[in-house]
């Protein structure tokens, strides 16, 4: 089954066409690398470039210059380290010329073997083997960042040449359609996703005069999501399936849909949905975006359980359970407080962490936009301007807790439950908890004939940076209430145990408006955490 919506596309998307046989794209963000986003690109980072080891390759033809050391014992014993001269042979006293001259590395002892029992017919023995290699020089052209020609060995391997050319250039390098040539004649084609999926490289003897060629990329298609490689991936043919897709960029077992994204010649954006059944029969083209989804329909959710309870601290239950159902399930003790169960919810979190980060952009903007009309009050506004970016440096750390306050005359049956909620059950407390701006903040036994005024005194009162226009009391299920401590103001709310009384910091600005802001900033964060957040 495939849900298919069409959509106009519009300049405004930023995207460009590039013509490889079908229609590919690639998103203009100037912030996004394209070769970050690569399958390949990480390979070439100088690490293959600067090893340099001979490796023994039986297949090596031997060439002028090659240095052979050769042992000799029995009946005649010589050891020396031999050149191949200017004609392809070695010389061997008491033995004679012996020509080496494009001999296979791996044949080298039965060679030299033969040779030698023409005179010494017993009791000769030989050992030989490749001591120096001549260096070749390689041509490396095509799509890497630096062609030119370079010298290595000839046991080096295809990626220690791409390595020294600098690596492919991940923007339009093919990392699958890359061809050794000798002669101008095509001896080889290396695909590199052997290497990069499953480690296998084919061992190559190079000689003077070859040429590595790395091809244009052709068709491509980018996979993000539930997969362990996101990147956009190359494919040999003009199309390539979605299973084809999945299994190179490593689908996780939580994946079981698919999102596609195509771009057509109409000038229009086809979006596709598919389930992991259909994968094997999903055609994807160049420039196809591909995003791997879960979509599960669980029947049941975990909710975690903290605080004052004498049972398990995580519980599943059936969708659509309430917090009374929960309720039921738990095993309370003496000391729980279930007249003040508090609710943590995700969601709720991540939309208080919105509101404050959209006020701090409101400040931030403010401050450093608001004019000075002298030189003397703008080396002033600077200092407050500083002051200000380290305020909403800070408040950008702070993490709402998502709490969601249960009036007391809400029915716990009625609040259903989602996935990923936290249920705290508070203990019995006679403690009331006064911080922030007060001389000695502290916790003190709850008395029911106090006022908050009561508890302020009993902290040594307000401070000088208090502001006394907006005190804040949590109750113990987490309710906010604020109260106007002036002398004239009316409205005292009444405390109880384990409530906590948050006396707010007085914000000073360059205008009412700043002041406001931040006066708003620091409530929010008060109620969003229950801390207080200093200026």
């Amino acid at each position: 089954m495939k849900k298919l919506i069409l959509l106009p596309f519009l300049a405004l998307f930023g995207f460009a066409a590039i013509d490889t046989g079908a229609i590919a794209v690639i998103e203009n963000n100037s912030n996004i690398k394209v070769s970050d986003n690569v399958f390949g690109s990480h390979l070439f980072s100088g690490s293959f470039a600067t090893v340099k080891q001979h490796m023994y390759n039986p297949d090596y033809r031997l060439n002028i210059g090659d240095m052979v050391l050769l042992k000799m014992w029995g009946a005649f014993e010589y050891e020396q380290s031999l050149s191949i001269d200017s004609q392809g042979n070695i010389f061997i006293p008491k033995v004679g010329v012996i020509k080496l001259l494009g001999i296979r590395n791996g044949d080298i002892v039965s060679v030299i073997t033969k040779e030698v029992k023409k005179v010494y017919k017993d009791n000769v023995f030989v050992y030989a083997d490749m001591d120096v290699y001549q260096n070749v020089s390689v041509f490396v052209t095509g799509n890497v960042v630096k062609p030119g020609l370079y010298e290595g060995l000839s046991s080096d391997s295809l990626m220690q040449y791409l390595d020294k050319a600098k690596g492919i250039n991940p923007d339009h390098g093919s990392f699958r359609k890359i061809t050794i040539l000798r002669g101008n004649e095509p001896i080889k084609k290396i695909d590199l996703y052997d290497f990069l999926l499953e480690g296998k490289m084919d061992f190559f003897a190079f000689r003077s005069g070859d040429v590595i060629l790395v091809d244009s990329v052709g068709s491509y298609v980018s996979a993000k999501g539930e997969v362990l490689r996101p990147f956009r991936f190359e494919s040999t043919e003009p199309s390539m399936t979605l299973k084809d897709l999945s299994d190179l960029s490593g689908i996780k077992p939580t994946a079981t849909n698919a999102i596609v994204k195509s771009y057509k010649i109409s000038n229009h954006l086809n979006i596709n949905f598919y389930h992991l059944q259909e994968f094997q029969n999903v055609l994807l083209y160049a420039g196809d975006e591909v995003e791997f989804v879960p979509e599960h329909s669980a029947s049941e959710i975990r909710v975690s359980v903290d605080g004052e309870h004498d049972g398990l601290h995580t519980l599943v239950l059936k969708r659509g359970a309430t917090l009374q159902d929960l309720k039921d399930n738990l095993t309370l003790n003496a000391q729980s407080n279930i007249n003040a169960v508090q609710l943590f919810r995700k969601s709720v979190a991540k939309t208080q962490k919105n509101l404050i980060e959209a006020q701090l952009k409101e400040l931030e903007t403010l401050a450093l936009t608001t004019p000075s009309v002298s030189s003397e009050e703008a080396n002033t506004r600077a200092q407050e301007t500083k002051a200000i970016l380290e305020f909403i440096e800070r408040a950008k750390r702070v993490e709402p807790k998502g709490q969601i306050t249960i009036n007391e005359k809400t029915a716990l049956k009625s609040i259903i439950l989602e996935e990923g909620d936290v249920i705290n059950i508070p203990t019995l407390s006679n403690i009331v908890i006064v911080q922030g701006e007060v001389g000695v903040p502290g916790a003190f036994t709850y008395i029911k004939e106090q006022s908050v005024n009561d508890y302020i005194k009993l902290s040594g009162g307000f401070s000088d940076r208090a502001n006394k226009k907006r005190v804040l009391v949590i109750k113990a299920n987490g309710k906010a209430e604020s109260y106007n401590a002036s002398p004239f103001a009316f409205g005292k709310p009444t405390i109880n145990d384990g409530d906590s009384i948050l006396i707010l910091p007085k914000a000073e600005g360059k205008t009412l408006q700043f002041t406001n802001l931040i006066s708003q900033i620091l409530y929010q964060v008060a109620v969003a955490t229950k801390v207080i957040l200093d200026i």
